[in-house]
């Protein structure tokens, strides 16, 4: 969530263009305090205290926080990539999930087991269903930069057969500079398909009393803001605070509640 974006110079006062180094490595690590709010029921939240963060650029081929890619077009304004890395909606179930280690970008019974709540509906968490699996997702990436701000779509299909759907992105991210400060808001929507939204938060009969729930496609909005307040040429203060909307899949049980929130501060160095 706190991925590490190609990173902004100014051209002249009114145009940013992102530029990164190639064929070196890219490394910083984050120190503070933070938290990724889980919002299944029976999942628990992510706490954020050693974040790392991991580039390489070679000429066309990248690896950048956990997502490699292939570079087709390169310009000062368009860039066109082929990309692939794991779906990010496995990381409420699973800690160690790559998503949750570059965040500053579950394991569960077989059967159904529930209990009578007060209401006498039956509980449903994210420890009483099964495993969801890692899926590898693969596709195209656009971005076109218009002085300070850049414009984003993706589109990614699943190619590990375990959801068997796809899902796209439009985004909007603006970078602000005032002396020491670097800000960069960003506004976007992910859609995700009802192959997607079924596996991963519908359930099947074997795992609810309730029978089977399908979920379907959705459009999720999420807003994000990045702060750095430069120390020095290799530190800074760092904060990050980012609001995902799952309103759209709540005829899904086992969300507790309709929204993640990522927030983090601290110290970033840069190597």
């Amino acid at each position: 969530m706190l991925s590490l974006s190609a990173s902004a110079s100014a051209q002249s006062d009114n145009t940013v263009q992102p530029q990164i180094a190639t064929e070196q490595l890219h490394l910083s690590i984050n120190l503070g305090a933070g938290v990724i709010t889980n919002p299944l029921k029976g999942g628990t939240n992510i706490p954020l205290v050693v974040v790392p963060q991991l580039a390489y650029y070679a000429q066309q081929w990248f690896f950048d926080n956990g997502r490699v890619g292939f570079s087709v077009k390169q310009t000062q304004q368009h860039n066109l990539n082929i990309v692939a890395e794991l779906n990010p909606e496995s990381r409420f179930f699973i800690d160690w999930h790559p998503s949750n280690l570059f965040a500053l970008k579950n394991t569960s019974s077989s059967e159904a087991v529930y209990q009578a709540s007060q209401d006498n509906s039956p509980l449903i968490s994210i420890k009483t269903t099964h495993k969801r699996k890692l899926a590898l997702d693969a596709g195209i990436s656009y971005s076109y930069v218009l002085q300070q701000q850049l414009f984003s779509i993706q589109a990614l299909q699943d190619m590990s057969g375990v959801y068997n759907g796809w899902r796209a992105a439009l985004q909007w991210q603006y970078y602000a500079h005032f002396d020491k400060l670097t800000l960069k808001p960003t506004l976007g929507v992910n859609y995700k398909s009802a192959q997607l939204n079924d596996y991963f938060y519908g359930l099947h009969g074997n795992e609810s009393p309730l029978g089977e729930i399908v979920v379907g496609s959705s459009w999720q909005p999420y807003a994000k803001i990045d702060a750095r307040w430069r120390l020095s040429a290799a530190n800074a203060v760092r904060f990050h605070v980012a609001y995902y909307d799952y309103s759209a899949v709540d005829s899904s049980p086992l969300f507790e509640r309709h929204y993640s929130t990522t927030a983090f501060i601290g110290f970033e160095h840069t190597f």
